[in-house]
């Protein structure tokens, strides 16, 4: 008892060292908390969720972390805010931290941030089993997708076969993550740029202008077609049930977990799979992050153990990969590793 007594009296002190002054978040000495917090990513948040469960298995007495779905984009913001008690010690991500978001951590005295790989996932296209059996590509679902194809106009394809004869006189009708999920920028930035540069011109925009370029290339009609469907992927899967017309896209897991009521839309061929994924073979392949702050390590009870459930898991035999998450490369997996012990920070200068 003593020792938790230290040890909660040395967290109390180094948040109020970091300049917390936090009388929220459970309130106490200095703002103290006992419990990890971590913000982000609906794609990361099942295995976060279950490495809590293996975090309080392993460690008697401590409390479950709280785990929140806020999208990637929204958690980075939470995260960002500062250091301290009231602020999230972890960041759930389906995609890189951006250069801005890493500024502003930065410039909020979040000056530390260590980087995890955790593992891999695909950002996968599905549909209903009796669904018409799509095949898609790049170019396909940006022409579909874009609110400006190309710079040339608002989208007028109301079918599939209006954007390539090839496919059916199906009503395009697409469900999808929100502007804050980290699947929609993974969206943006792994299929619809690649299509849009299917057309030289753009790739000659991004050189002149890149807000244009990013807006032509990246910005999702707003006319019904696409369905903004929150940050909860079990809707899409519940509404593509009800449409099997329509398409779904969310990470990989939700479409291992649900093989029995949805089946894969290849893209250029390549169908999402375990071995297509972990290889980058499926052009839908993503890595995974967690972003914690260096401050709170002393700090926060039980983050450190929490960090070393996370790698003693991630094996491709391990309790996250039968959650439905793909294991990252064996170097990936190592240097991960090392970074949870040694906790090294980024430093920043190869994001964009």
């Amino acid at each position: 008892m003593k020792h938790i007594a230290l040890f909660a009296a040395t967290a109390a002190a180094a948040l109020s060292l970091a300049g917390c002054g936090d009388q929220s978040a459970g309130g106490g000495a200095g703002g103290a908390r006992d419990q990890i917090r971590a913000v982000g990513s609906s794609t990361v948040y099942p295995f976060a969720t279950a490495v809590a469960e293996l975090f309080v298995q392993g460690n008697p007495g401590m409390k479950s972390p709280i785990i929140e779905s806020t999208g990637t984009g929204g958690g980075m913001k939470l995260f960002c805010q500062g250091v301290g008690a009231q602020y999230p010690d972890i960041e759930n991500a389906s995609r890189r931290i951006k250069k801005s978001e890493f500024e502003d951590c930065q410039k909020n005295g979040v000056k530390d941030i260590i980087e995890v790989q955790v593992g891999v996932d695909g950002l996968a296209f599905a549909e209903a089993k009796n669904g018409p059996g799509l095949k898609l590509t790049p170019k396909i679902v940006y022409e579909a997708l874009a609110a400006n194809p190309y710079g040339k106009g608002a989208n007028k394809a109301q079918t599939w076969k209006d954007v390539d004869p090839s496919l059916p006189p199906i009503a395009i009708s697409v469900f999808g993550p929100p502007s804050t999920s980290g699947t929609r920028d993974s969206l943006a930035e792994l299929i619809l740029e690649k299509g849009c540069q299917s057309d030289p011109a753009m790739k000659a925009l991004k050189e002149k202008n890149e807000d244009e370029y990013k807006a032509t290339c990246t910005r999702v009609r707003e006319d019904g077609k696409y369905v903004d469907s929150g940050e909860n992927d079990n809707l899409i899967v519940q509404k593509l049930g009800a449409n099997p017309n329509a398409i779904g896209i969310f990470g990989y897991s939700f479409l291992e977990e649900n093989k029995d009521t949805l089946k894969d839309v290849s893209i250029n061929g390549v169908e999402a799979t375990y071995e297509t994924v972990s290889t980058g073979k499926y052009p839908g392949a993503r890595p995974l992050y967690i972003y914690v702050k260096k401050a709170h390590m002393q700090a926060i009870p039980g983050l450190q153990a929490y960090l070393n459930a996370f790698a003693a898991n991630w094996n491709p035999d391990g309790v996250l990969t039968k959650r439905g998450m793909v294991a990252a490369p064996d170097d990936v997996r190592k240097a991960s590793a090392e970074t949870v012990k040694s906790l090294a920070v980024l430093d920043g200068s190869q994001l964009k």
